[in-house]
């Protein structure tokens, strides 16, 4: 538990705007090795959504991470062309949702199996009290509002604050290794390949 004194320490550096990333100092990897690479990590799939007026959209994600407790935040990577991008920088508003292990069909749709305007019929949805959307029968579903972002290049990280959380502690989370879907006891099994 956080003592009183370091819940209100900042740090005593200048924070810069964006993150911007100096040259490497040695030829980096190609793009099919890194990709090989990554594929490695396990990691818990999501689905990032916005809504502005009647125009809602949503993307499969992997990159988020829980970025701190005070205030609690998540940190969620979207490509900086998207118009999800657009949608979340225009509202200052997203909602995410750790899907679950049954909900590939859902995590298919959003990584764009399916056109932008049928997504939202995979599965079961409502709203936020905020408005934004909420997919019902995931994992954990979250509303943040956006309390800092930074450019990289080719993606935004949009800093996140919770404003609302459910949690279903008797679902598993949907997992993506190695271009394939596993459930958290399955990463050594054969994954349905996505």
């Amino acid at each position: 538990m956080l003592q009183e004194d370091q819940l209100n320490v900042m740090a005593d550096f200048e924070l810069p705007d964006a993150m911007r990333l100096r040259p490497p100092r040695q030829p980096v990897v190609g793009d099919a090795e890194f990709r090989a690479a990554m594929s490695g990590f396990a990691t818990t799939v999501c689905v990032v959504t916005a809504r502005r007026g009647k125009e809602q959209i949503g993307r499969t994600v992997t990159s988020i991470l829980s970025l701190s407790m005070n205030p609690p935040t998540i940190l969620v990577s979207i490509d900086i062309m998207s118009r999800l991008a657009d949608l979340i920088a225009k509202t200052g508003r997203f909602s995410l949702a750790m899907l679950a292990n049954d909900q590939a069909a859902v995590a298919d749709a959003f990584a764009g199996q399916l056109a932008p305007e049928e997504r939202f019929n995979t599965a079961n949805w409502s709203h936020w009290p905020s408005g934004q959307p909420m997919l019902l029968g995931a994992v954990t579903a979250l509303d943040c509002d956006v309390i800092g972002s930074m450019e990289t290049g080719t993606h935004v990280l949009f800093a996140g604050a919770v404003i609302e959380a459910e949690t279903t502690t008797s679902r598993s989370p949907l997992l993506w290794q190695r271009h394939a879907y596993h459930g958290v006891g399955g990463l050594n099994e054969a994954g349905r390949e996505g």
